[in-house]
């Protein structure tokens, strides 16, 4: 706690002067950049992979980066992406998951879960990703099965988000972009779905009208062993 501490100090001695101007604007409201959905794990920092300021990320987090599909019980996700949407009109959305998900290895770890049992009930909204990734190599090993299913949870949460009504208007009315990111923080490496060949590849500027997720539903292309 300590550390912690001496963080917000040296947070108000050192950073907040420099960008006092920035935070009393911030004070008359927010108009983000973008919602941000990714996983709670400690690894993973939205504004250091982004280098983004306050105020330009709209973050939500939970573990596995999951979003419950739409007529599920109420939850905070659903009033998040519908405050997003609808009241602060962000012009993207991005799902990003990443790599060594602890989520994501629960759900291929037999008994992982046990003495958890909200967890064990949180993952069931991402458990469709193991049997897709295996669908795609039935004959992975566990890091390349691992790594897979990080990929088809991203495409099956953004299935969920495409499931609110409120997305598939602003999306279909060109308000809304929906992009799927997967960060590996041990490389720094960013790889990003690429709708027309159905794919994860590196992320790309020049290429980003081809990575949006659009929103027909995804098929699934076979494992590539040319690798």
């Amino acid at each position: 706690m300590t550390r912690i501490i001496q963080g917000v100090f040296d947070f108000q001695r050192r950073v907040f002067g420099g960008k006092r101007e920035l935070f009393e604007q911030l004070g008359s409201g927010q108009r983000p950049l973008a919602l941000f959905i990714t996983c709670s794990d400690s690894r993973v920092n939205p504004n250091l992979l982004t280098q983004t300021e306050p105020g330009e990320l709209f973050v939500l987090r939970n573990a596995g980066n999951l979003v419950p599909p739409e007529g599920s019980p109420p939850s905070g996700e659903a009033a998040t992406i519908e405050y997003a949407v609808h009241h602060l009109h962000v012009r993207d959305l991005i799902l990003c998951g990443h790599s060594q998900c602890g989520a994501m290895q629960g759900l291929i770890t037999p008994g992982a879960a046990d003495g958890m049992p909200a967890v064990a009930n949180w993952l069931a909204y991402a458990q469709e990703s193991v049997a897709r990734a295996q669908a795609l190599d039935p004959e992975a090993g566990r890091g390349q099965l691992l790594q897979s299913v990080i990929e088809q949870n991203v495409l099956l949460q953004i299935e969920h988000v495409k499931s609110y009504p409120l997305v598939r208007e602003a999306v279909t009315a060109g308000k809304l972009r929906l992009h799927a990111w997967c960060y590996g923080f041990e490389s720094g490496d960013v790889t990003a779905y690429d709708a027309q060949n159905n794919r994860f590849v590196p992320l790309a500027p020049p290429d980003m009208k081809k990575m949006l997720v659009p929103l027909e539903p995804i098929e699934q292309a076979p494992a590539d062993r040319s690798m």
